[in-house]
């Protein structure tokens, strides 16, 4: 499908490509239906990948956050606003997997 997908993501798109064609329409209909602008969306979906244990999904959001312009001083935020919620060691490990997308970049 595309070379932007991770290697599973991508796998699932070519294979099913009627599914990831839905999923990828629901995820577009959600994106517009409310009143978030696409800084606060990003922000959010890569906190809900560090809250839910996410590697790949962290990974995913924070370089994506990275391209879209997003400076990497708010996604560190991000990470930490989850350890009230989430807990410490998934607030470090969410910090841990965004600088794994920072290191590059600085």
């Amino acid at each position: 499908m595309t070379d932007e997908l991770p290697p599973a993501a991508n796998r699932i798109a070519n294979d099913h490509p009627a599914v990831w064609a839905a999923y990828s329409e629901l995820g577009r209909t959600v994106a517009e239906n409310g009143p978030l602008d696409e800084q606060s969306r990003r922000l959010v979906k890569l906190a809900l990948a560090i809250a839910t244990g996410s590697e790949g999904a962290t990974h995913s959001h924070a370089r994506r956050a990275l391209a879209e312009g997003i400076d990497p001083e708010a996604l560190r935020h991000v990470a930490l606003l989850a350890i009230p919620t989430a807990g410490f060691p998934a607030a470090v490990a969410g910090l841990t997997w965004v600088e794994d997308m920072l290191e590059p970049r600085e």
